[in-house]
């Protein structure tokens, strides 16, 4: 693994120093003010969810008001440019959200434990970056938004998980992107701590190639401190088919070995005497988990099908060792992300764009997946889950509230007796978000 590490480093630094045929993007600079760019992003949000077999409580409802900041300087001229950015955001909550959770609204802590019922009126986060440039390459150390498949900020609900760190990204190669990073610290989308996650390090490091316009691959590592090992792998291959019409094939899959101080919430086998109180399983586990999939697209219409699968004596466990709240790069992800230990799962999803029927920004998703085969500690009995899953987004296309969106989502959740209390319990959910994008300059 350090190999790998030292030879990702070992081309960024040489590709620096490659001369290209394709022009170099600091060549292009107008400089530090004149390339500047700042939006807001005023989001109005609202998650229910609507536990249907739990004790009275259990239930969780959020609303909340939140504008999220993005300000970039240009680069300044020369060989090497440098600049800064700024991220960050300011929220207030919309009612008294007594069952506030989901990850949207920070709670009020006594003694480093948080207390139920009592949530902030108004919180703001953030943070700056510096950046530096030479021809295609650019470093950032500071507080950023990452979208990488090993280590990705949740950017789903009222604002981003930020992590704190350095990331060099590289494209000196036309078609090939490489990447390389250090973070510590992680920061979700619910905390005012800078790294209420406590994380350790997380060292990054991966590639992206762009073969021809039809196929594309990746590859991404992550070593997290004490935590955890993960590698992930993607492939896509996009036909073309007569009429306009194209089937897409798409791969990808992680292997994560998880270190004995890292939480394993799906953990089988041998376990330390205080993993029910902990979720630390006390030995080493592994996970492997993958999907393939084929999306089929005729005008307004695409039609996937995927196929998941886990293995290992562990599942599929991110999120919970400050490794990123959205590094989940696979299909058969809704309010459940079919992840269970030795987990399979199937899944029938159908999009409409309704702009090429006549109604610009219109577009609806619905889909169902069925999971079975989990194994669930304490019984011997088979696991199996199953979610109903609808959005509706509508994007406003022109006029003085162009860009802004309103997206409705629903998901029905549902386990057998085995698997019903081991994981999110049977759920109605709701989201609402109303998004409003306003450029600054």
């Amino acid at each position: 693994m350090l190999k790998s590490k030292q030879l990702t480093l070992a081309l960024l630094v040489n590709a620096a120093l490659i001369s290209t045929a394709f022009a170099s993007e600091q060549s292009e600079s107008k400089g530090f003010v004149e390339d500047a760019e700042g939006s807001v992003l005023f989001r109005t949000g609202f998650i229910d969810r609507d536990k249907k077999n739990v004790v009275p409580g259990k239930d969780t409802r959020s609303s909340a008001q939140s504008a999220i900041f993005d300000l970039e300087s240009g680069y300044t001229k020369g060989v090497v440019g440098f600049g800064v950015g700024i991220v960050g955001d300011a929220s207030f909550k919309l009612g008294d959200n007594k069952h506030a959770g989901n990850n949207m609204i920070p709670r009020e802590t006594l003694n480093g434990k948080k207390q139920a019922g009592d949530t902030y009126d108004h919180w703001a986060r953030g943070g700056a970056n510096v950046k530096a440039r030479i021809s295609n390459t650019e470093v950032r150390y500071g507080t950023q938004v990452l979208d990488l498949p090993v280590l990705a900020s949740n950017t789903g609900r009222m604002v981003p998980e930020y992590f704190e760190g350095v990331l060099a990204t590289s494209r000196e190669i036309n078609g090939l992107e490489l990447t390389a990073g250090k973070f510590t610290k992680n920061q979700m989308s619910e905390q005012i701590n800078t790294d209420g996650n406590h994380l350790e390090s997380a060292v990054v490091w991966g590639a992206k190639y762009k073969f021809s316009d039809a196929l594309n691959a990746s590859y991404y590592g992550l070593d997290s401190k004490n935590k955890l090992d993960r590698h992930y792998v993607n492939a896509n291959y996009k036909q073309a088919l007569e009429n306009g019409s194209s089937l897409t094939y798409d791969f990808s899959g992680y292997h994560t070995k998880f270190d004995k101080n890292a939480v394993t919430y799906s953990a089988t086998g041998e376990l330390a005497s205080n993993y029910t109180d902990t979720g630390v399983a006390g030995v080493e586990k592994t996970n492997n988990i993958w999907a393939i999939s084929g999306t089929y697209n005729t005008g307004a219409h695409n039609l996937m099908l995927a196929y998941q699968q886990n293995t290992g004596n562990v599942g599929y466990d991110y999120g919970q060792n400050a490794d990123g709240f959205q590094s989940i790069y696979l299909p058969n992800s809704y309010l459940s992300d079919f992840i269970g230990n030795h987990e399979k799962s199937v899944q029938v999803q159908y999009n409409l764009d309704f702009g090429k029927l006549g109604v610009p920004g219109l577009n609806w998703t619905t889909a169902y997946v069925y999971g079975w085969d989990i194994n669930v500690a304490g019984t011997a009995d088979e696991g199996k889950e199953n979610e109903f899953f609808n959005q509706v987004k509508y994007t406003v296309q022109s006029g003085f509230a162009k860009d802004a969106s309103l997206r409705l989502r629903n998901s029905i959740y549902r386990a057998n007796s085995a698997y019903e209390g081991a994981y999110i319990g049977d759920t109605n959910e709701w989201r609402i978000f109303l998004d409003i994008p306003v450029k600054l300059f």
